[in-house]
Formats: C-alpha cells, sequence, structure tokens
C-alpha cells in the first residue's frame, strides 16, 4: 500500500513547480489536477495521526484527521479546485501560485495536530494569500495588502506568544481544547479572532478583500476566516464569550452591509455576519451547535464563494464595482447567466428552503433555541432578515437592474457574459448548494458528531418562508430607503488608517527634535573641548561679552626665542660636544 501524502504538499510542491511549466495548456492541468489529486489523498485516510516526527522533546503531528479536520479539509480542497476552474483564464503564474500555497497552508492548519505546525502554517496562509490583493496592482490594493500583512502578521505574533507560554507551562507541543482564561489562551484566542474578523478586530476584511483581485477574493472569503472557524472549534468550544461575541459580530455584519454601496464591500461584511453565526455556534458548544458551526461554514464557502464569482464578474466586465456606478445599464440583459447563478448564492446565503444555508441555520437556531438564549435567537433571525433585503434584493437589483443615477449611465461599457471556466465554476458551486439544500444528508454525513436533526419539518419551512415573505412586502414598501448612496461608509479601519497617519507624523516629529538635541548636545561638547584647550582665550571671550570661539591656535601664547639663549645653547652643545670627545 502507498503511504499517503501531506495534502499540503501537493499544494505547495505544485506551486513551485508551476513557473517551470512552459506551455499553458500543462499549467492548466495541473491546476486542475492538483485538488483532485489532494482530494483523492484525503479520501484515503483513515482517522488517525499521520506524518508524526519528533523534535527535541517535542512530538510534531503534522495530520490529525478526526471527524473534525476531515469535514472542514473536504470543503476546502474542493473549493480549491472550483475557485481554480473560475481563475483557469487568468494568465499570472504568481497569481496561481499564491492561491495554490493559500489552499495549501489552509489544510496544514486544518490537520495540524501540534501548535507549531499549526503556527507554521497559520503564517503561510497570510503571506501568500496577501498576493490575491496585490495582483490587483492598483493603489489601493498595494495599501490594503500592507495593512492586511500587518494585521495578520501580528495576529500570528499573539498566537506564538500564546503558543510559548502554553507549551513552556504543560510541555507539552499537542493542540487540542485550550482552558479558557489563562493568559496563553487569552492571547491564542486573541490570534483566532483576528483571523475570525471578531469585531473591533475586523476592519483588515472590509479593507482588504474588496481591493483583491477578481479571482484572488474568492479563494479568501473560503479559507482564511473559515479556518479560523475551524481552530476555534478545535479549541474553545462552550466558551461563553463566543456566543455574545458572534451574535455582536452578526449584528455588525449586516448593519453595514444594508448601507454599503461597493458590491463586494458589502459581501465583504456579510461575510462578518454569517461568520458570527459560526462563532455563536462555538460558544454555545453542544454537539448540534458545533454540528451547525461546521455545516454553516461548509454551506457558506460554497454560497458566498458563487457571490464573489458572480460580483467579481462584473467587475470583470464593466470594470466597475459601485451600485451607483452599475445601476440602469441593464446588466440583466447582457449577464444573465451570472444573474442567475448570482441568485443560487443570494437564495442560499438568505436561508430559503431547498438551499443549503437552510440547512445549517436551521440547525444552529435549534441549538439556540435549546439552551433557551431568547436575545440571541431574536438578534440572529433579524440579521437572518437582514441577509434576505441586502442580498437578494438590494444588490441584485441595485447592479443588473435598477434606474439610472444619471444621464449618461448607460455610456462607457459594452457589457458582455463571462467567459466559459467562469460560468462553469458558477455553475458547479451553484449545483452544490441546491443538492446539500434538497439532500441534506450529503453534509450530514461528514459533520463532526452524529446528527438526530430534521431541517425540514412543517413548522420551520413554514415559519421562515412566512418571514421572508413579509421581508419582501417590507422591502417593496420601503425600497426608496434601500436606495444605494454613493458615500462611503467609515468602519473601525479609520482608526488605525488616520491613527497610522498621525503615528507617523509623531515619529518624524520625534525624529526632529532628537536631532535638534542632538545637535545642541555637539556644540555644547565642542564649546567645553575648545575651552579646555585654550582657557584664557575662554575667559576672555565670555568676560568681554562676545560668547564666541575662536579658532584654536597652539602657538598664540608663546614667545619668540631670544638671542641670548640662542647663544647660550649653541655654546653649551659645542662645549658639551668637546667633552664627550676628549672624554672618549
Amino acid at each position: 500500500m502507498i503511504n499517503p501524502v501531506h495534502p499540503s504538499l501537493i499544494f505547495i510542491l505544485a506551486a513551485l513547480a508551476l513557473p517551470l511549466l512552459r506551455a499553458r495548456i500543462l499549467k492548466q492541468a495541473l491546476l486542475l489536477a492538483v485538488p483532485l489529486i489532494a482530494l483523492a489523498d484525503l479520501m484515503s485516510l483513515t482517522p488517525g495521526q499521520y506524518w508524526t516526527y519528533r523534535f527535541m522533546t517535542y512530538d510534531l503531528v503534522l495530520g490529525r484527521v478526526d471527524s473534525l479536520s476531515i469535514c472542514f479539509a473536504y470543503v476546502f480542497v474542493v473549493m480549491a479546485f472550483l475557485g481554480t476552474v473560475y481563475a483557469l483564464h487568468v494568465k499570472e503564474d504568481g497569481q496561481h501560485a499564491a492561491a495554490l500555497l493559500y489552499a495549501g497552508g489552509t489544510l496544514g492548519v486544518t490537520l495540524a495536530g501540534d501548535f507549531f505546525t499549526l503556527f507554521a502554517f497559520w503564517e503561510l496562509m497570510a503571506l501568500s494569500s496577501v498576493f490575491l490583493i496585490w495582483y490587483r496592482k492598483s493603489r489601493q490594493a498595494l495599501a490594503a495588502g500592507f495593512r492586511y500583512l500587518l494585521i495578520h502578521l501580528f495576529g500570528g505574533a499573539l498566537l506564538l506568544a500564546g503558543i510559548v507560554m502554553e507549551v513552556g507551562g504543560t510541555g507539552s507541543l499537542a493542540f487540542g481544547t485550550l482552558q479558557t482564561g489563562t493568559a496563553s489562551s487569552t492571547l491564542m484566542l486573541l490570534g483566532f479572532m483576528i483571523n475570525g474578523a471578531v469585531p473591533p478586530l475586523h476592519a483588515w476584511l472590509s479593507d482588504a478583500y474588496p481591493e483583491a483581485t477578481v479571482t484572488g477574493t474568492v479563494f479568501l472569503s473560503a479559507f482564511t476566516t473559515k479556518s479560523a472557524v475551524y481552530v476555534l472549534l478545535r479549541a474553545f468550544p462552550g466558551s461563553e464569550l463566543l456566543i455574545w461575541l458572534g451574535t455582536i459580530m452578526a449584528l455588525y455584519g449586516i448593519v453595514y452591509a444594508m448601507i454599503e454601496n461597493d458590491i463586494r464591500r458589502l459581501l465583504s461584511y456579510h461575510i462578518i455576519s454569517q461568520v458570527g453565526f459560526m462563532i455563536c455556534g462555538v460558544g454555545l458548544g453542544t454537539e448540534l451547535a458545533m454540528n451547525g458551526s461546521a455545516a454553516h461554514a461548509f454551506c457558506n464557502i460554497f454560497c458566498k464563494s458563487l457571490l464573489f464569482m458572480a460580483t467579481g464578474g462584473v467587475l470583470y466586465v464593466t470594470g466597475k464595482s459601485r451600485m451607483t456606478d452599475l445601476q440602469g445599464r441593464d446588466l440583466y440583459r447582457s449577464m444573465p447567466l451570472c444573474l442567475l447563478f448570482y441568485y443560487v448564492g443570494a437564495f442560499s446565503i438568505s436561508a430559503v428552503p431547498l438551499f443549503n444555508c437552510f440547512v445549517s441555520k436551521r440547525m444552529l437556531m435549534h441549538a439556540v433555541a435549546e439552551i433557551h438564549l431568547p436575545a440571541v435567537y431574536l438578534l440572529l433571525n433579524l440579521v437572518s432578515i437582514g441577509t434576505f433585503l441586502s442580498i437578494s434584493l438590494k444588490l441584485p437589483l441595485g447592479t443588473w437592474f435598477g434606474s439610472a443615477s444619471r444621464p449618461d449611465a448607460h455610456g462607457g461599457i459594452k457589457a458582455h457574459e463571462l467567459p466559459v471556466n467562469m460560468l462553469v465554476a458558477m455553475g458547479m458551486t451553484g449545483f452544490i448548494c441546491v443538492l446539500i439544500g434538497v439532500y441534506p444528508k450529503v453534509l450530514q454525513a461528514i459533520l463532526p458528531f452524529p446528527v438526530d436533526f430534521q431541517p425540514y419539518n412543517y413548522y420551520s419551512v413554514m415559519t421562515w418562508t412566512h418571514v421572508l415573505m413579509a421581508a419582501l412586502l417590507g422591502y417593496v414598501l420601503m425600497r426608496r430607503l434601500a436606495k444605494p448612496d454613493a458615500k462611503i461608509n467609515l468602519d473601525l479601519d479609520w482608526f488605525y488608517r488616520r491613527g497610522a497617519a498621525h503615528f507617523m507624523k509623531g515619529c518624524y516629529y520625534l525624529a526632529g527634535r532628537r536631532n535638534d538635541l542632538q545637535g545642541a548636545a555637539g556644540r555644547v561638547v565642542a564649546a567645553a573641548q575648545w575651552a579646555c584647550k585654550n582657557p584664557m582665550a575662554a575667559l576672555s571671550s565670555f568676560s568681554s561679552g562676545r560668547g564666541t570661539m575662536e579658532r584654536y591656535d597652539p602657538d598664540a601664547g608663546r614667545q619668540a626665542i631670544g638671542l641670548g639663549v640662542l647663544y647660550f645653547l649653541f655654546i653649551f652643545s659645542l662645549l658639551l660636544t668637546i667633552f664627550l670627545l676628549s672624554a672618549g
């Protein structure tokens, strides 16, 4: 029997080999083959530990396969394949290599059984994913990428500090459930929360994702935040703090999504909102809640990626991403398939029955009801209504439909349907969204815990259908209030954007004052040296009130030798010479 290869290694080696291939057809074949090979590799693994090594006095476990890790590993590999199909038309090897390394890092985090392996792949994710932003090659993308990288490196530093403290205290590198309330676990939780985009540590996501490449955003939306959900499920199940953080997160994201104008930034805020559902489930800690979190992460990866594929397609064709620039251009006529696939993703994330997120959200909401948290239950239902309003109504009507915002709105753009590979990727992703919605057992079979929950009961379907119909009626009656606004919405990233600028100004000011102080000290030292070399001149200068330093002349105080002294020295030297000669 052939020993399995670490799935991350497959992606990493492919990223290194890709630039060496000359023919484009070979590059595309490699890109498509890598996720499929990794998927087959994963399917050959049985529960247990793989690729274990001894390092000093510690055990490194590069592969821990259990029901939780394999669930996330499957969805990450499948999404890597779909994202690759969507990006197949991209000719830049660097962008493909970054995506492969990013996927490999995500799988490494998912299968990591020790802290060292977790941290190494955690940093690989940050360093590789930033290139998916920079490859946009715009000034805004460059700045957003630097901010993204700095924040994630800061999160990695927090994680490393927590790991060092944890290993120092326990003597073990094993990555598992952590005790809350300790300094080490708090630092690690903060590091995980940064990747999970938990407010107020979330602003990097809505800042950077809209500036990424059209294809890069698809990978970004699938990997970073969902891998954070995985590590939280692994390390902090049942932490009550996460219930409230997740609820606040869900509400915070949907409020900003409701008022956002940029379509990709709107979806970025929606990532924050939907991850809030998952983190809330982690905090609940019951088997049903954790199944719901894993299921919602699984479903959300597909429907959110599909939404980014469709809106990225709009940006790819038109070069614009603001609803105020897109509405009234009748894109539904020139991009009907893109609109169709968008609605599949929109209905999925809005938890419409027969679409995938209905299955996962019903599971989460039932878990909240079992714990008897009415405030959380009410708020999450309100967030779900906001999701339907913003994703299924506001965004498509403001992008593919809508009245023109200015007289020249129809000029300058000749829209057309997307390339075949992009449509194929959207079609496959949409099929998965519908398949899970229609046949939930496909998903339930790979969840971490045994599933004894039926989402399609009469009460759930009818209640949620009535809620969506009421939300639709409310939108029709108050549609003018939901009209896109061209203004820029300020978020917490404003503080570190402006704060960083003021910080740099403060640094420059302090550097200037330091230079002034150093110059003054230099002048004091020079004056002291001058006074020591020529004290009489110094006293004369200061007593006269001039206070100026004259150039030091070592011969200034010396008198010329007189003729008498000269004669004496001559005669003395002559007599001394005669004496020495006579003595010899």
